[in-house]
């Protein structure tokens, strides 16, 4: 979908600003660059998705070992814990799995933990696993620090959903914003089209509308960065 998607792009632009099936061929860049920024936007969402499942996960972690759980009992339920609620190939469910497997073959919860953060390389999940490596090794209350973990995982992505809701209008305007120019241009092109043909076929009209076209993808990018906030 996304490499159809970059396609219909990259024709739709030849066709308005060039009018030639050669600039295709010219803006094929741009739809690497496109797919880029889609691949950027899904790992993105995935990683929103992930941080949802780590904090159910550590939920159910932290349950167990009110219980009474070992830790490493703790986490072979939670990993039951997790199969009605996710599918089989759910990302949490797999890494839980992978957990309980090095957990059988005589490993530490310490280096469960570690290479649990160093193969998710996720940020809440490595602080998680530094805090409570040290917390396992000195002693410390596992309850307690797993349940700050869920907190502020939590918060954290409450913020994130309260900031999403108020940009939600915003990214509405600024896909109009990006469709208004084109629209403008198709109208031109079919309503009336000599008023554009000094536009197409001439060095000064391909010169134009290619600074046109530069000033259009600067003010997409401006305006996916100005929509856009991280915590």
């Amino acid at each position: 979908m996304a490499f159809l998607q970059a396609t219909g792009l990259v024709v739709a632009l030849a066709y308005l600003f060039y009018d030639s099936l050669l600039a295709v061929f010219a803006l094929i860049p741009l739809a690497a660059a496109y797919l880029y920024q889609w691949r950027k936007e899904r790992c993105r969402e995935k990683e929103m998705q992930f941080r949802e499942q780590f904090k159910d996960a550590m939920q159910m972690l932290a349950s167990s070992l009110r219980t009474g759980y070992s830790v490493e009992n703790a986490i072979r339920e939670a990993e039951k814990e997790l199969r009605p609620v996710y599918p089989q190939c759910c990302r949490i469910r797999e890494e839980f799995e992978r957990m309980v497997h090095r957990l059988d073959m005589n490993m530490t919860v310490e280096q469960v933990m570690r290479d649990f953060a160093r193969r998710v390389n996720q940020e809440d999940a490595k602080h998680f696993a530094e805090v409570f490596s040290i917390a396992k090794r000195t002693g410390g209350d596992s309850i307690s620090i797993l349940k700050s973990s869920v907190r502020t995982i939590g918060d954290k992505i409450e913020v994130e959903r309260q900031i999403q809701t108020m940009l939600a209008a915003k990214n509405l305007e600024f896909k109009i914003m990006c469709v208004i120019p084109l629209g403008m241009v198709l109208y031109m092109r079919v309503a009336f089209p000599e008023f554009l043909a000094v536009l197409y076929g001439t060095l000064p009209g391909v010169l134009l509308m290619s600074v046109c076209l530069v000033i259009y993808i600067f003010a997409y990018w401006l305006g996916k960065r100005m929509i856009r906030i991280e915590i």
